[in-house]
């Protein structure tokens, strides 16, 4: 491929990938519609598509690609995706159907109110909403059709197909009388699409294997061989948790149930938070939303519980509400960080946040004064519930809803009196951030090393395995209860891409030692942020649209390329610090060339989980592309990484020192995608925070 072409095509590409950033803003600003009235749906972003298409093709061609299989499968797959993508714009028809009981539709309306006429007429016989067992949480959204005399069903991902057109449940009328299906027509731009996924797949899969390819080569290369790359010292020493001591004055005072009654109080089988729950779930949480942990005084959970419930005068003036928000301590003359329910109502039984709220609507703006009064309120919401008893209802004894086996309790019971989380994030940040920093000091100086440095080297990977045993159990614990594979919010996420870091790390570490500096501290990160995060650690049932196998399988892929890319990250930035110390040149090309292993797979994984992301959303909403901000986040995250691979012999990924600062600042579109799509820009898959 000539010099003008690969400056064309490269020119193209990065264009391509700042377009794409920068139309996710510019969706914030002014809106979806507008977005994709001048961005996404306009001819110029189509045709700039179709011409990176065919600089493509012409690349291939100048490569002559098909002389290596998997270079061939991938530039068809890729070829193939866009192709799609291009029917899918010219000839796909996607809209809205609106189902009223007994009335016949024969037509639906498209994004741009245009009315297009279907080739049979359909009727709505009823909607009706499917819950989970004694709950009112939602498993299910299904209408009941007729279409040309035969009864037919659509509900959540489980569409309805006829004639070439898919129907998806997609909203509902609040009378229940009405039922809104999303309409998509398109016999050729899906097919297509989903043929250049599978190639995709393939030609992931063949790269790693094929003998005569480039991550072959790299795999072969001797310098990978040496094992032990750096001998770095670990002083184990003791790690003690900070736990709140246990204040036990004036527990005497206040009414409480003894220990024997909470004990017996913490298997009873309740309904709350739509599931079937022992008490102590009930109580743990309560304590821990409240105060900001499960030790309050020493008390038991169940003692708190029950005293608010038997004495609700006296507890009202029990500082135990932690309000985060120093404006808001402020504003209501507080001296420490907590507060009681009659700390919050004046003397005339006014309650005070809704004076400090009314006052702060006035500004345009959401404080962090707004944020702090929401959280105080929900806090209080929790205790007037339980006060009218609404928080929890009793298991019906008429056997309506299976109780829970001894087992589950048990399994529950351990899960929440075990703080695995914080345990593990304590532990592995504090032994990574030791043995990074002594890896980048030992890097930049030579030191001679010492018996009790190897015998310390030999003893870290199993603590690693320890902790990665530990944090299983809880995961496996998570995943018992509430029966499912736990990737439903950004805790669960969290939880599993730290299980995905530790076992990386623990595959790697017997060849590369300094790779468990890495797994200590990437998983100590993941976990401090599940910890601490906004992210909601309750185990609650699945929304109707997150029950689908694909999705677990979509955000598996994602999560493990993104352990993937943030060990790539931390590889870069040992390097560069060893560069600026102009030592052990040997060293640096290892990490380059762990890293460019690294890359193959972390590239094909999450190309490979935005595939089967778009195949869930094909079941589930009908259309397997919206260009929603995660998607094209997502998308730019391939396309970044993606590049070191695309244009390997360009000067920026042939030269280490470019290399490395290359892949070191690529992290932060994982970051974008993971967690600034979340916060900053919104849109459909704002759940991973739910």
């Amino acid at each position: 491929m000539d010099n003008t072409l690969k400056k064309v095509f490269g020119t193209t590409y990065a264009i391509i990938v700042v377009i794409l950033a920068a139309a996710t803003l510019i969706e914030d600003h002014w809106g979806t519609d507008f977005a994709n009235r001048y961005v996404y749906g306009n001819a110029w972003f189509v045709a700039l598509w179709s011409i990176f298409a065919l600089l493509g093709l012409a690349s291939a061609i100048k490569q002559r690609v098909w002389r290596n299989l998997p270079s061939l499968l991938m530039h068809t797959a890729l070829g193939t995706i866009l192709l799609g993508a291009l029917l899918s714009y010219t000839t796909g028809e996607h809209g809205y159907v609106h189902l009223i009981k007994e009335a016949s539709v024969n037509t639906f309306e498209d994004e741009n109110k245009q009315i297009h006429k279907l080739p049979f007429a359909m009727a709505l016989d009823s909607f009706s909403i499917k819950y989970y067992p004694g709950t009112e949480a939602p498993m299910d959204y299904v209408s009941y059709m007729t279409i040309e005399g035969a009864d037919e069903m659509v509900s959540m991902n489980r569409n309805y197909v006829k004639d070439g057109y898919r129907f998806c449940q997609s909203s509902f009328d609040d009378n229940g009388i009405g039922s809104w299906l999303s309409v998509n027509h398109d016999p050729y731009g899906i097919k297509t699409t989903f043929a250049g996924y599978l190639l995709f797949i393939i030609a992931g899969i063949v790269s790693l294997f094929w003998k005569s390819g480039t991550y072959r080569k790299l795999l072969g290369n001797p310098l990978l061989k040496k094992g032990g790359l750096f001998l770095f010292a670990l002083t184990l020493g003791t790690n003690t948790c900070e736990t709140r001591a246990a204040d036990t004055t004036n527990v005497k005072k206040i009414p409480v149930l003894s220990k024997e009654e909470a004990k017996k109080l913490e298997r009873k089988q309740v309904i709350y938070q739509n599931r079937v729950v022992p008490f102590n779930t009930v109580a743990t949480d309560f304590v821990k939303k409240i105060y900001g942990s499960a030790n309050y005084k020493g008390l038991l959970p169940e003692q708190v519980v029950g005293g608010w419930s038997i004495a609700p005068e006296i507890w009202r003036n029990e500082k135990m509400i932690k309000i985060k928000s120093a404006e808001l301590r402020h504003q209501l003359g507080l001296e420490g960080n907590y507060c009681s329910l009659g700390d919050l109502f004046d003397k005339e039984g006014k309650y005070r946040l809704q004076e400090i709220w009314n006052k702060e609507q006035q500004s345009p703006e959401i404080s962090k004064l707004e944020k702090g009064i929401t959280e105080t309120d929900e806090k209080v919401g929790l205790i007037l519930m339980l006060g009218h008893n609404t928080l929890i209802k009793p298991l019906p004894t008429d056997g309506s809803i299976p109780p829970l086996s001894d087992t589950k309790i048990d399994a529950e019971l351990l899960y929440n009196k075990v703080p695995f989380t914080k345990v593990l994030f304590m532990v592995n940040l504090t032994l990574g951030l030791l043995v990074f920093g002594i890896l980048l000091y030992k890097g930049i100086g030579k030191h001679n090393g010492k018996k009790w440095i190897n015998t310390s080297l030999n003893v870290l990977p199993f603590v690693l395995l320890a902790a990665f045993v530990v944090h299983t159990i809880g995961y496996g614990l998570r995943w018992y209860i509430s029966g499912r594979i736990p990737l439903n919010n950004g805790f669960e996420t969290m939880q599993f891409l730290a299980m995905c870091v530790m076992l990386l790390a623990l595959v790697l570490c017997k060849r590369y030692r300094f790779v468990l500096a890495f797994g200590f501290l990437l998983s100590g990160f993941t976990l401090l942020v599940a910890h601490l995060g906004q992210m909601n650690p309750q185990i609650t049932p699945l929304m109707p649209v997150l029950n689908s196998p694909w999705l677990s399988t979509h955000v598996s892929m994602i999560m493990i390329s993104y352990a993937l890319f943030a060990f790539i990250m931390l590889n870069s930035v040992l390097a560069l610090v060893l560069m600026r110390g102009e030592k052990d040149s040997q060293q640096v090309t290892q990490l380059t060339l762990i890293n460019r292993l690294l890359l193959y797979p972390a590239v094909i994984l999450i190309g490979i989980g935005i595939l089967l992301g778009a195949v869930w959303a094909n079941e589930s909403w009908g259309n397997y592309w919206a260009w929603d901000p995660k998607e094209v986040w997502a998308l730019i995250t391939l396309m970044v990484y993606g590049a070191a691979i695309a244009f390997q012999e360009a000067a920026l990924f042939t030269k280490e020192k470019s290399f490395h600062w290359y892949m070191a600042l690529a992290f932060l579109t994982v970051l974008m995608t993971y967690f600034g799509v979340n916060y900053l820009l919104g849109g459909m898959h704002s759940y991973a925070n739910a």
